[in-house]
């Protein structure tokens, strides 16, 4: 085991107070051990009720396996942090001379400013990666591994901030990182930055000195700047501003900084953040999807141990391979898909009474129904086509599908069985991959644009009937352009009186009598509802007609 002396007995690490309570530096055991956050599990819990359990899948939810690119990434962190502190010793006139050319650059208004030439030891590096793959939770991991906050009192009385983690501004602001800056800042320290240095009448200049001289003053370890693609929609040179002041950070003022990134941000980071001092010396991290191989089946195999389903499913080649095409390799596609699995077993268990089992069917109906919005980005990804990757970079993100469709699940598993059945939880046969609980999200955004429910079910179901295979998006998207096209009401249209052609029109209606309009107008006249109508004609089956049978 690493101790604290162990670190300080290297000589460049040696008497420098901003180093010396630091956390020992970890082996390669040690930080597997100590990042691996397994989640809560005991055998006994598959006796739970159907509800409880289903509590208990959502436990993976935070779930973290450590690999080798995790060790990789705790190393790289660890050396960055510590080199960064080399050249900024509180015991030399180093630090000294650094807090002075700070004043001064505060001053002028300038970052340029250097009276007294200090040599940077600090480095940069980037962590790219695509979507999913698990870069700000394995950043994560890693900071929780040192305090944020460290307090000295000798030789100078100061809170020093060993990392500090922001997310890149909207369109790439510069402004807008520092008043972040400031604004965290404050959380950690109680203090006021904000609202000193961040009004909205302070230049970008005025901000940028402040906090360069923010950092120095709170020996600023290390900063991570998070979601660095977004600069990509920067207007004009927002996006060279902010990533000129990030390299400015770690070769004048010698704060070691590290971006992460989806590979949208590749072409960015090429160009100007490689001009950063030593931004080679630590090297990128270019995290690709796993492939199948040692990795891919540690992972898999750690991860399958823990089911809450009565009876525990095998893992076999067929659902290796399923769980491989269906994730691309993307862990959290890959855990998600396993939460998901589970909960339809559980349901299955519940409303049909079948054995809780997992196989590779079961794996492919899941990730067809609750997948949908990013089937794009995982075909793109079977098929290795680097420009529909980049495509969907910005694809919306998993958790936030995930955690609806987990929602309506969890709330459906509550209910007592009569209650459950009268719930269109599964409308299909065990073939089908349709099922009607799919139209809920979809329900729920056209809510929100405005639409009362029942008409929203209408339009879903018309537009759904017109077009087979749509994604949930896609049915969006058609049901948003029928609105756009049809326009707003206007008062003098509300108020006119109908002319000859519109009594005519009212009075023909719809011609087809299988269109869903005539189909619920005819209803109508016969005191039923739309549901009533559509369900008296065929259109559409009760939630639980196959599920009878």
């Amino acid at each position: 085991m690493t101790t604290r002396d162990d670190v300080t007995n290297l000589p460049e690490y040696r008497d420098n107070p901003f180093i010396a309570k630091l956390p020992p530096i970890l082996s390669a055991r040690e930080a597997l051990r100590t990042m691996a956050a397994p989640p809560i599990f005991n055998e006994n819990e598959r006796c739970y009720a159907a509800h409880l359990r289903a509590h208990c899948v959502l436990r993976l939810k935070n779930y973290f396996e450590p690999l080798e690119n995790h060790l990789q990434l705790e190393a790289k962190f660890g050396m960055l942090l510590r080199q960064g502190y080399l050249s900024r010793n509180p015991n030399t006139t180093d630090y000294i001379h650094r807090l002075q050319d700070g004043y001064e650059r505060v001053v002028g208004k300038d970052l340029a400013v250097v009276r007294r030439p200090v040599r940077s030891t600090a480095s940069s590096f980037a962590l790219v990666g695509c979507s999913g793959i698990g870069k700000s939770y394995g950043m994560a991991r890693v900071l929780e591994l040192y305090p944020q906050v460290v307090h000295h009192a000798e030789p100078f009385s100061l809170d020093q901030v060993v990392w500090l983690k922001l997310d890149s501004p909207y369109k790439g602001s510069p402004k807008q990182l520092c008043i972040s800056f400031f604004q965290e800042m404050d959380n950690l320290l109680g203090t006021r930055y904000r609202a000193r240095y961040g009004a909205s009448r302070s230049s970008l200049d005025e901000m940028m000195v402040q906090m360069a001289q923010i950092a120095n003053l709170h020996a600023l370890g290390v900063l991570i700047v998070d979601e660095i693609q977004h600069i990509k929609e920067a207007p004009g040179t927002g996006a060279d501003a902010l990533l000129n002041f990030l390299v400015t950070l770690v070769n004048t003022i010698g704060i070691p900084v590290i971006v992460i990134g989806t590979l949208g941000a590749l072409p960015l980071l090429q160009g100007d953040f490689r001009q950063a001092r030593r931004a080679s010396g630590l090297g990128s991290l270019v995290w690709e999807r796993l492939e199948e191989g040692a990795t891919w089946n540690h992972f898999v195999d750690r991860m399958w141990s823990y089911q809450w389903t009565r009876e525990v499913s095998p893992l076999t080649g067929e659902i290796r391979q399923a769980l491989y095409e269906e994730s691309q390799g993307i862990v959290d596609v890959l855990v998600n898909l396993f939460m998901m699995a589970q909960l339809r077993a559980i349901q299955l268990g519940v409303l049909r009474g079948r054995m809780e089992r997992i196989d590779a069917g079961l794996l492919r109906r899941v990730a067809r129904e609750h997948l949908r919005l990013i089937h794009p980005m995982i075909d793109a990804l079977k098929r290795n086509d680097r420009e529909a990757i980049a495509k969907y970079d910005d694809i919306r993100p998993l958790h936030d599908h995930i955690r609806q469709v987990f929602g309506d699940s969890l709330a459906r598993l509550s209910d007592p069985p009569s209650t459950v059945a009268l719930t269109p939880a599964i409308s299909a046969t065990e073939d089908d991959t349709r099922v009607n609980d799919d139209d809920g999200p979809i329900l729920h955004v056209l809510e929100d644009l405005g639409l009362a429910r029942d008409i929203a079910k209408i339009l879903l179901a018309e537009v759904q009937a017109e077009n087979q295979g749509l994604s949930a998006l896609d049915l969006v998207a058609v049901i948003s352009n029928r609105l756009r096209e049809r326009g707003p009401e206007t008062p003098t249209a509300k108020t006119r009186r109908p002319t000859a052609r519109d009594k005519t029109a009212k009075a023909q209606g719809p011609s087809d009598k299988e269109d869903l309009r005539t189909i619920i107008a005819a209803g109508k006249k016969g005191g039923l509802t739309a549901y009533q109508a559509l369900l008296g004609a065929g259109a559409i089956k009760p939630p639980m007609a196959d599920l009878a049978r």
